[in-house]
């Protein structure tokens, strides 16, 4: 009965939000310009092409840190360029903002760097996961912990990038997970 009352209660409550959900909050962009249109973003880039233009000035021309702050203006002059031909919105400090609210037209500012974040991060687990593995089997298994076997680890490195289809294939076939009698459970 209680299982009854249980599922009875879980579908109704399951039915009852998701016939009264709020609309979509999006985000308001009234305060945001393109970067390209911005005098911020403009007032920005000259200020910093003048800090440098200021500093390049007390260098002979040809030394090596008059080449350095050449290239510095160089470089920020691209990355403002770079900024202002992309779709990003600058706001009243001439600072680019990331929309991040679900918007396809802005999934580029987000959703890309997120999923290689989750990407690299998930190589880098699923190949110290191997290395361990394998590092388990040796003679000298805390050793190669502390010390890395940088050949045999160089090895998992190059296999990982494929650590998704990995991972389904040993979900599928039972692999991944532990089985339960090898989990351990607080005696509570």
């Amino acid at each position: 009965m209680r299982r009854l009352f249980a599922l009875i209660l879980v579908f109704s409550m399951w039915f009852g939000f998701s016939l009264a959900t709020a609309p979509a909050a999006l985000a308001d962009f009234s305060a945001l310009t393109p970067c390209s249109k911005s005098a911020a973003f403009q007032q920005r880039l000259s200020t910093e092409v003048d800090g440098y233009t200021t500093r390049l000035a007390k260098f002979t021309p040809g030394s090596a840190p008059a080449k350095y702050l050449a290239g510095k203006i160089d470089a920020t002059k691209a990355r403002f360029a770079k900024y202002a031909d992309s779709s990003l919105l600058c706001g009243d400090d001439g600072l680019p903002h990331l929309i991040s609210d679900g918007r396809w037209s802005h999934a580029g500012e987000f959703l890309i760097p997120s999923v290689l974040f989750l990407f690299i991060t998930g190589w880098i687990g699923w190949v110290g996961r191997d290395y361990l593995r394998a590092v388990r089997k040796s003679d000298d298994a805390t050793g190669k912990e502390i010390v890395l076997d940088v050949p045999l680890a160089v090895k998992f490195m190059l296999t990982g990038f494929i650590w998704p289809l990995a991972a389904l294939k040993e979900f599928a076939s039972g692999e991944l997970l532990a089985p339960e009698k090898e989990v351990t459970v607080s005696p509570r």
